[in-house]
């Protein structure tokens, strides 16, 4: 029997970057938006605000774009501050690049296994799924999952009991699977 975690986001991550003000290295997402026109050209910043200082950053979404250019229903969205495109936005690399920012996740997800665990099935096949691009271990989403130990878990897949087509070691925002057998 198949079953299927998911891990989901529970609040914006914060966005790590350092503050000019205070040198605090992490600013929360607060959903707004600020939309400045230059003629028939538009700049539009997602901001955020320092988490030690409440300074405000601004986030570059456009920049120079041309209005004919820009969908209307993405306008719509970032005049009514919608915290839905906060996310999305939060997401695209390219706007992590251009701003040079990267997102810390901690504390900012769970994981929902759907159902109770039968802790006396012989082998479990588990196929994970991302709601958001959220970087986490997969050991320890399986520690979590399972109820188990994180070096019990290591020493599942040492002893070849913990089984999957991508690696478990290291870090993992896709979608994945794996099998366990006790």
């Amino acid at each position: 029997m198949l079953n299927t975690w998911v891990v989901m986001p529970t609040c914006l991550p914060l966005v790590l970057r350092r503050c000019h003000t205070c040198a605090s290295g992490s600013f929360r997402a607060n959903g707004k938006f600020r939309v400045n026109a230059h003629h028939k050209l538009l700049d539009a910043w997602l901001l955020a605000l320092c988490t030690t200082c409440g300074e405000t950053t601004k986030l570059t979404v456009l920049e120079r774009a041309h209005v004919r250019s820009i969908r209307p229903e993405l306008l719509d969205r970032m005049h009514d501050n919608d915290p839905g495109l906060t996310a999305e936005l939060l997401q695209d690399p390219v706007l992590r690049r251009r701003n040079r920012i990267a997102l810390d996740w901690t504390d900012a997800w769970r994981l929902d296994t759907g159902q109770p665990d039968a802790p006396d099935r012989e082998a479990r096949d588990v196929s994970v799924r991302f709601a958001a691009r959220i970087p986490v271990r997969p050991l320890r989403l399986i520690a979590d999952g399972s109820g188990l130990s994180r070096a019990e878990t290591e020493r599942l897949l040492a002893e070849g009991k913990l089984v999957s087509p991508v690696r478990l070691t290291g870090r993992i925002s896709g979608d994945f699977g794996f099998l366990l057998k006790r």
